[in-house]
């Protein structure tokens, strides 16, 4: 059954104003008015509403069971507004899906309407997050309180969208959108949360100075503790960084990843040509031993999966990024073991003819300008030691282990915060004493950042006092949990556009977007509604004044530069060239 079939016709639905005495008079009909509106419940219906007015005081009764369903001046009914909204955030459906799925329930709207609708959901809901605050302070107050995560992304030019969350009951408390993660900016913002939630128990953060200096100036005293997560990221990137990026720009320099890849498809489309060659050949390799038909095409075959092999070599990873997934050096080091054995390949002739090493011998010319590349071998060598240095404070600090295969959704294990100290302490004594230390100002300088931060690293339980009596609060050891809502951000961004630059998404996108995790939570979800049914009930109680006045502003910090006059910013000489534009002008001026 579809909506759109109830009715022969657009049905017309009379809606007056609720019994109600005025002045001890009958109230009279002001005027009668009608507009079409769209619910996903009936479709598409003309609404009929007669207004009533006091003949005495001349007040105004309308509809409130109209105003139930939809917003005053608008034509789209709150379940509307309220399925795009969900089905957008948080069941990661795209536009085109929801403009299908409206459409077959009669409601007809563009993708740009959707659009527009998702933006009026994240208004809805802030308005609604604001008014329930002291709510929501009172339930976080007998938990024992709340620790205050910090974090915030950003790509390219796009603005920092900075995130305040609750470690204890995960819900993100506010959100902003700054220009730079400076402290004056962050400043603001913190003495915004700190007057509505009260002063947290602890905070969790990056190291950025920013945040840094604007904590220590709004929640003087504070305990104030970094993201594990965090620090190790930053230590390694400080730590191997440089070569990292020779790496990438010496492979990038040879081009061997494109030459590959061009000889694999030369290779595959020879392989094609004869049907089980390749069901027969990856069954040799598990038997060891080749069918006799199959000779002869084994080493286009063993050359083809070899390349494939090394070109694997740039996915591998444990899914938390660089500095703790070393994707170029692995694909290197791919590249050598290829070299080595395609030169080992080339002497072993199945036939006994010159041209069973051809493929290897390819393969090896192609390796030849990356496998003589003296900086690229240095810098390779150089970042393998190092790493081994890092991988021992990784496992000291018990986080990122690459063997739970957890990703960024790594917490750390649950252990001890001692037992983490002492094995940093540990780790420091070991690199301090080794030979390579008192030469080396890389190991120096980690050690320096781990001495520089040592008592915003070790996090002692926190003992609170409740209505049910005494609890102990272990802040948690990492800003994972707004990392992952970054993360599900750019991934839904992904899916819609099928890009992985998301800077226009991020300066499109609304500062109080985060808000939307928040309704997984059932708790919190309660806090919201006070009472109510549904969020369509909720958003109806909202004065529409508010909601418009919010959208504007919305539009105002939306508004982009166009994309010619962004190209001209973007030029150094910008200043000159607009002086000698000015000064041209004028001389022509003066001969005219």
């Amino acid at each position: 059954m579809c909506v759109r079939n109830l009715f022969r016709e657009k049905p017309t639905i009379e809606f007056y104003p609720e019994p109600t005495g005025c002045c001890g008079l009958d109230l009279r009909v002001q005027k009668t008015r009608i507009k079409t509106v769209f619910t996903r419940t009936l479709g598409e219906f003309w609404a009929r509403e007669t207004v009533l007015e006091c003949p005495q005081c001349s007040g105004i009764y309308t509809s409130k069971k109209l105003q139930e369903l939809v917003s005053p001046g608008c034509n789209l009914g709150y379940d509307v507004l309220v399925y795009a909204g969900i089905s957008l955030f948080l069941n990661h459906r795209n536009e085109k899906e929801i403009k299908a799925e409206l459409e077959n329930r009669g409601v007809t709207i563009s993708l740009r309407g959707i659009a527009y609708l998702a933006r009026k959901f994240i208004v809805y809901l802030a308005i609604a997050h604001r008014q329930s605050s002291a709510q929501l302070k009172k339930a976080m107050k007998a938990r024992g309180g709340y620790i205050l995560h910090l974090d915030g992304t950003c790509e390219g030019d796009s603005p920092h969208l900075m995130s305040g969350l609750d470690g204890i009951s995960e819900l993100v408390l506010d959100n902003i959108k700054l220009p730079s993660e400076k402290a004056e900016r962050i400043i603001p913002f913190l003495n915004e949360i700190k007057k509505t939630y009260g002063i947290p128990l602890a905070l969790v953060h990056d190291m950025g100075k920013g945040i840094l200096s604007a904590v220590k100036k709004v929640f003087p005293g504070a305990r104030d503790f970094i993201c594990h997560f965090h620090f190790l990221r930053d230590i390694g990137k400080d730590l191997f960084g440089k070569e990292n990026d020779i790496i990438r720009n010496r492979l990038r320099h040879h081009g061997v990843q494109g030459q590959l890849r061009k000889k694999a498809i030369a290779l595959k489309n020879g392989i094609d040509h004869h049907p089980g060659l390749t069901d027969a050949l990856v069954a040799s390799l598990g038997s060891g031993k080749i069918e006799q038909w199959a000779l002869e095409q084994a080493p286009e075959f063993a050359a083809y999966t070899l390349i494939q092999w090394a070109l694997d070599g740039k996915q591998q990873g444990d899914g938390y990024g660089f500095p703790f997934d070393r994707p170029y050096l692995v694909f290197y080091q791919r590249l050598q073991t290829l070299y080595a054995q395609c030169e080992k390949l080339q002497q072993i002739r199945l036939h006994h003819c010159l041209k069973d090493s051809k493929p290897f011998l390819k393969v090896c010319r192609l390796l030849q300008g990356t496998m003589g590349d003296g900086a690229l071998h240095t810098a390779a060598e150089q970042l393998q030691k190092k790493a081994f240095v890092f991988d021992k404070l990784r496992k000291a600090m018990r986080i990122a282990d690459p063997m739970q295969n957890r990703g960024i959704n790594d917490d750390g294990e649950d252990i001890d915060i001692k037992t983490i100290e002492k094995g940093v302490k540990e780790f420091r004594h070991w690199l301090v004493n080794s030979n390579h230390y008192s030469k080396n100002r890389d190991y120096q300088k980690m050690v320096a950042q781990i001495d520089k931060y040592w008592e915003k690293l070790f996090a002692d339980p926190i003992t609170v006092d409740t209505q049910q009596g005494k609890i102990t609060i272990q802040p948690q050891r990492t800003n994972n949990l707004l990392e992952r809502f970054f993360r599900d951000i750019k991934r839904r961004f992904r899916k819609k556009s099928g890009s992985n630059s998301m800077g226009k998404t991020l300066q499109a996108m609304l500062a109080d977007t985060p808000l939307v995790k928040n309704l997984e939570n059932q708790e919190y979800l309660n806090i919201l509604l006070n009472g109510k049914t549904t969020l369509e009930a909720l958003f109806a109680e909202i004065d529409a004044k508010i909601v418009r006045e919010e959208m504007r502003k919305t539009q105002d910090e939306s508004e982009k530069i166009p994309a010619k006059l962004r190209r001209i910013i973007k030029k150094p000489q910008l200043p000159q060239i607009i002086v000698k534009l000015f000064t041209n002008h004028l001389q022509n001026l003066k001969h005219n």
